[in-house]
C-alpha cells in the first residue's frame, strides 16, 4: 500500500513538471572595476546562454528576459520645497530606507509586453514595480504608489545622474539561446558590490533566473587618501592643515609684492 502511494505520487509531480525546463549561464566581460581619477564612466557586457535543465531537454521558440542590477544600498532623503515669502524653502521631507545607489533594469523589450500586471509586480519588474522603502509618519516604512510625488522625484534626480535607468532594448539575442545585455556604468558610479539578477520569461511567466555580481572599487592615489582619512583620521586632518598651510606660504612668496 504505502509503495503504490509514492508510486502514484511520483507519478503526479512528474506529470506536473514543466515539459520544457531551462536554465541560465551568465558570464560578465568584467567582474571587477577600478576607479581613478580618468574614470568617466564604462560599458559592461553580460553574455549568457539558454539551456535545457536535462540532457535531450526541448527549449522553446520565443523567450524574454530582464536583467536588474543593483548598487550598494543607502538611505536618501528627498525634501519638497514651496515658494513661502518670496523664498524657496524646504516645507517637507520623505526618507527613502536601504534602496539601491545604482538600479539599472534591462530587457529585450518593454516590461509591457514581457509580462503582466501582477507578474511584474510581484517580480519587481521595472522602476514603476521595484519596492522603494519609504520612512511614512513616526515608525512606518512602506513602499508608496508609483504616482507619489517623492517617489516620482527620487527617481527623476537618480535617472539625471544615470544611477536609475530602465531600458528596453539593452538586451539583445544573438540567437534563439545566446543574449548579450549591456550595462552601463556612469562617472558617479557608487563603489561596492553590485548584485545582478537575470530572469527568463516564456509566454509571461518566470522560467528561470540566475545571479551574478561584480565589484567597484576605488585605486590609486583616490584610494590612498580615501583609506587614510578613514582609517588614521587625526593624522590625516593634521596633514591636511599642515599642507594648506605651506600652501598658503608657497603663494604668499610667489605672488608677493615687492
Amino acid at each position: 500500500m504505502t509503495r503504490a502511494l509514492f508510486l502514484a505520487i511520483a507519478a503526479l509531480v512528474a506529470a506536473a513538471a514543466p515539459a520544457n525546463a531551462e536554465r541560465l549561464v551568465v558570464s560578465l566581460s568584467n567582474h571587477r572595476v577600478a576607479i581613478t581619477s580618468s574614470f568617466t564612466g564604462a560599458d559592461l557586457v553580460l553574455f549568457g546562454t539558454i539551456e535545457p535543465n536535462r540532457p535531450r531537454g526541448a527549449l522553446r521558440d520565443n523567450y524574454d528576459l530582464v536583467v536588474t542590477v543593483t548598487g550598494p544600498r543607502e538611505t536618501y532623503r528627498t525634501r519638497r520645497k514651496e515658494r513661502v515669502l518670496g523664498i524657496w524653502v524646504n516645507v517637507d521631507s520623505r526618507s527613502f530606507i536601504n534602496v539601491p545607489s545604482y538600479l539599472a533594469i534591462l530587457s529585450n523589450k518593454p516590461i509591457a509586453d514581457i509580462a503582466n500586471t501582477e507578474t511584474a509586480r510581484r517580480q519587481q519588474l521595472g522602476l514603476d514595480y521595484y519596492i522603494l522603502t519609504q520612512r511614512i509618519g513616526g515608525g512606518d516604512f512602506a513602499d508608496t504608489v508609483r504616482e507619489d510625488p517623492y517617489r516620482v522625484a527620487f527617481i527623476n534626480l537618480s535617472a539625471e545622474k544615470e544611477l536609475y535607468g530602465e531600458n528596453p532594448k539593452a538586451v539583445t539575442f544573438l540567437s534563439p539561446t545566446v543574449f548579450r545585455a549591456s550595462i552601463p556604468l556612469p562617472a558617479e558610479t557608487p563603489i561596492g558590490t553590485y548584485n545582478i539578477d537575470v530572469k527568463l520569461f516564456a509566454g509571461g511567466e518566470l522560467i528561470a533566473r540566475a545571479p551574478s555580481a561584480l565589484e567597484i572599487n576605488k585605486e590609486g592615489f583616490e584610494q590612498y587618501v580615501a583609506n587614510a582619512a578613514r582609517n588614521h583620521g587625526f593624522f590625516y586632518g593634521i596633514a591636511t592643515a599642515l599642507l594648506a598651510l605651506l600652501t598658503g606660504w608657497f603663494a604668499s612668496i610667489v605672488f608677493r609684492r615687492d
